[in-house]
């Protein structure tokens, strides 16, 4: 109670009216919980001088209060024994009193959270993107004028209903998780990026880290999202973003501590993207530096996680969105930028009160090397940051290459074979697009069959294989913001509803069909998630491996040429018969005899097989 002390002494002559209560973050924390005391943020007005007392049996500790009066920092211990329910915690000062609500919840059902495995099919979408299914919160009045369709850098009026509404479709699909991009609340305001007029429609400009923004819904919606999805059996991935936040968030006119921030508006270092230098043992600390201080994009606020309160902070508010809403999995934003030590701290929080959820980072690079460093499970630079998994950036750069530009097809297990680097490559996520990259089919010798052979290889190899929302269409499109555009039949005027096989072309329905059978098939064959890997063929075009896992084993054979190949595929390594039959699942090759542990097959142009044999 010192510090305490200290602050009224030091601020009474300050004191002008009564406190005002603006928000408590966070507003609720439950019983029983790993981290208690819990760090109460308390914003208002008039703070100056205030005492803050907690009702009987809760208890308040090491008070702090910002210069200007607007912040109060506090510790609240919840006693294992204290009634769940709504409580008034009161803050008086000299001149008057205002109450400070507060909720207490039962203990959590930690099991509940299922985390992802290989044996997943994640889907990722962008609320705003893919589905209106409430039009009232198209253009709320709090944010009026951000919504046009017309505009590929507004709001466009998805929601959280309409993923709702279109759970069933998922479910088809075979999808087993949805990953959302951010659903904190964003700015009001449009903004300028590189030269353009933006909103936030992505969600990744944060102006409250503890609301649903209005565009999308609101913490009922989300939860009912939740609750269905699970209930359909789909785990619901969260993206958080701990690196930095809008540039319109209150925080940089009136910041809680005067750390809050690595730098101001007005001075910072801007970020360079040469996250490499992380794990570049010559690298200088101030190359090193510039990149987990440095402002992302130039504009986009650094947290300061060095600042105790801001750790506390965020890894509080991560904690409370598990609790809060039910969320399976996080999908981590910018990864390398934020300091190692944070992240150790982070994970450990998360593990401690939450075992079975996991976390995927993200390391936008295509060398293994690079990535690799930043993966959990091991020490670098004296810190395991103790991340479940990463992004395969590599692998994805060189399918891209492969099947979008008709590169060699060798360089795919070429950047397999560096699964070493990792503890457990079999979690990768594996993707041929997102949200970040042009689409696929926009690469300049994309063809249809070259999609489809994409999914054959991805749905195949090792990793968490990730689907790009109309993706599993054919979607086209460029660089942001063209690669977002609204997934088709998402809105009552759409000319066409791809969410049902009457609204899609033809070549969508070949493409959602090659999508869902090998959804399918990866889900009843353990051997296509959680099998080893024996490279049988490797070709400038042509790549043939075989998946093993217990008695059973599954032979993959792709052909990335224009033209058909025939090919000899050694067997005598996978435990089968000198002479047996193979049969193909993708009806491209229904049977096939091997002789002599040897398999003689003739493989169309742009086409891949599944074989398996039968009993």
């Amino acid at each position: 109670m010192i510090n305490t002390l200290l602050l009224v002494t030091a601020s009474c002559a300050v004191l002008a009216a009564n406190p005002v209560i603006e928000k408590v973050e966070p507003p609720d924390w439950w019983v029983g919980h790993t981290i208690n005391p819990v760090r109460l943020l308390i914003h208002g007005k008039n703070l100056q001088g205030s005492m803050l007392t907690a009702p009987a049996g809760m208890t308040i500790a090491n008070a702090r209060i910002s210069t200007a009066g607007t912040y109060l920092f506090a510790d609240l211990t919840i006693p294992n024994s204290t009634p769940p329910g709504q409580y008034q915690l009161l803050l008086k000062n000299g001149d008057g009193s205002a109450n400070v609500p507060f909720r207490v919840n039962p203990p959590l059902n930690n099991a509940s959270r299922q985390g992802f495995t290989s044996a997943d099919l994640i889907y990722l979408l962008m609320p705003d993107r893919f589905a209106n299914g409430d039009p009232s919160n198209d253009d709320p009045a709090v944010s009026k004028g951000l919504y046009d369709r017309s505009n590929p850098r507004a709001y466009h009026g998805g929601d959280l209903k309409g993923i709702l509404d279109h759970l069933p479709y998922l479910k088809d699909l075979g999808v087993t998780a949805i990953w959302m991009t951010p659903i904190y609340d964003n700015s009001n305001l449009w903004g300028e990026y590189a030269g353009n007029k933006v909103t936030d429609y992505h969600g990744y400009g944060i102006v409250d880290y503890y609301a649903v923004d209005e565009h999308l819904g609101n913490l009922d919606t989300l939860r009912n999202l939740v609750q269905w999805a699970h209930t359909l059996g789909i785990k619901v991935i969260q993206d958080q973003v701990e690196n930095h936040v809008g540039p319109h968030h209150p925080w940089l006119t009136d910041p809680p501590t005067p750390t809050w921030f690595h730098g101001s508006i007005t001075k910072h270092l801007d970020e360079n993207w040469q996250f490499w230098s992380i794990a570049d043992p010559a690298a200088s600390k101030n190359l090193r530096r510039i990149v987990t201080d440095g402002w992302f994009g130039g504009s986009l606020p650094d947290m300061n996680q060095e600042d105790p309160e801001v750790s506390r902070y965020q890894i509080q508010n991560t904690l409370w969105w598990l609790g809060e809403i039910g969320f399976d999995s996080i999908r981590q934003d910018t990864w390398p930028y934020v300091a190692r030590n944070f992240w150790h701290d982070w994970m450990a929080a998360i593990k401690r009160q939450f075992p079975t959820v996991n976390v995927v980072g993200e390391v936008l690079d295509g060398d293994p090397a690079t990535v690799s460093f930043f993966q959990g499970g091991q020490t670098r630079d004296g810190i395991d940051t103790l991340v479940d998994t990463l992004f395969d950036y590599p692998v994805y750069f060189k399918m891209r290459d492969a099947f979008g530009s008709g590169k060699s097809l060798e360089e795919v297990p070429k950047m397999i074979g560096h699964d070493y680097l990792y503890p457990n490559a079999q979690l990768l996520w594996t993707f041929i697009g997102d949200h970040d990259e042009p689409r696929l089919m926009n690469a300049p010798q994309a063809t249809v069959d070259g999609l489809k052979l994409a999914y054959t290889c991805m749905f195949t190899i090792r990793g968490v294989p990730l689907l790009y929302y109309g993706d599993e269409l054919g979607m086209k499109g460029g660089e942001d913001p063209d690669n977002r555009h609204d997934f088709p039949g998402g809105w009552p005027d759409d000319a066409a509803d791809a969410f049902t096989r009457a609204g899609r072309t033809v070549e969508q329905n070949a493409v959602f069909d090659h999508v869902k059978k090998l959804a399918h098939l990866r889900a009843s064959m353990p051997v296509l998630s959680r099998g080893s890997t024996l490279n049988l063929v490797l070709q400038d075009q042509q790549w043939a491996y075989a998946r093993h896992l217990g008695e059973e084993i599954a032979v993959i054979v792709l052909n990335n040429d224009s033209k058909a190949v025939s090919l000899e595929l050694p067997l005598q390594e996978l435990g089968l018969s000198p002479a047996v039959r193979l049969h193909g699942l993708l009806d491209v090759i229904r049977e096939a005899d091997a002789v002599n542990y040897r398999l003689d097959i003739s493989l169309p142009a742009r086409a891949g097989e599944i074989f398996v044999v039968r009993p």
